[in-house]
């Protein structure tokens, strides 16, 4: 089976994220989810849950050194939601949190990644956020924002459609179809 990473950020989408691994793996993906540590936090009620859906634990910590690693190798990546703070973070290539460090390290390992941001108007506007998105862009990373992806919303206010989800996951699947792999 083909192995999907599904890593999110602490933005409100993430609250979706057994909705999402449920449906990458109808979709044919081995999902191992990998969390931003506020993330883990906030979804620490669901952390076993989501451990059950997906057969692999739940990550939001590196590992030790030495230490084998739990989860399969990756044959794509799905970085959704990713926060201001996450992309900026991925595209300077500050790597304190695992999630980061892994996405950051697949642009030199050629893993086929994916990220839609989850940011208010606000943010969207500061000047790093640009930099940052086209330096993923330039670095491979298939960014879904802008027309046909993720759109700002102005801040405080909800998506009356939600957050995407469908066109990431289908992003995902036209750069790795997971039915195509061994």
């Amino acid at each position: 089976m083909t192995t999907l990473y599904l890593f999110s950020s602490a933005a409100p989408p993430v609250f979706d994220a057994a909705q999402v691994a449920g449906d990458a793996r109808a979709r044919g993906w081995d999902v191992c989810l990998g969390l931003t540590p506020t993330a883990a936090r906030w979804l620490e009620p669901q952390l076993q849950e989501l451990e059950a859906l997906t057969g692999h634990p739940v990550r939001s910590e590196y590992k030790m050194p030495g230490e084998p690693d739990v989860w399969p190798p990756a044959d794509a990546i799905l970085f959704a939601p990713t926060t201001f703070n996450t992309i900026n973070e991925w595209a300077l290539g500050l790597t304190s949190k695992f999630a980061v460090g892994v996405v950051a390290e697949a642009i030199g390992k050629e893993i086929p990644t994916v990220a839609m941001p989850c940011v208010n108007s606000a943010y969207a506007q500061h000047p790093q956020f640009h930099r940052s998105v086209d330096a993923l862009r330039w670095m491979g990373v298939t960014v879904l924002y802008g027309p046909g992806g993720f759109e700002p919303n102005r801040p405080g206010e909800r998506r009356s459609d939600g957050f995407p989800w469908n066109i990431a996951l289908d992003a995902v699947g036209s750069i790795v179809s997971p039915l195509s792999q061994p």
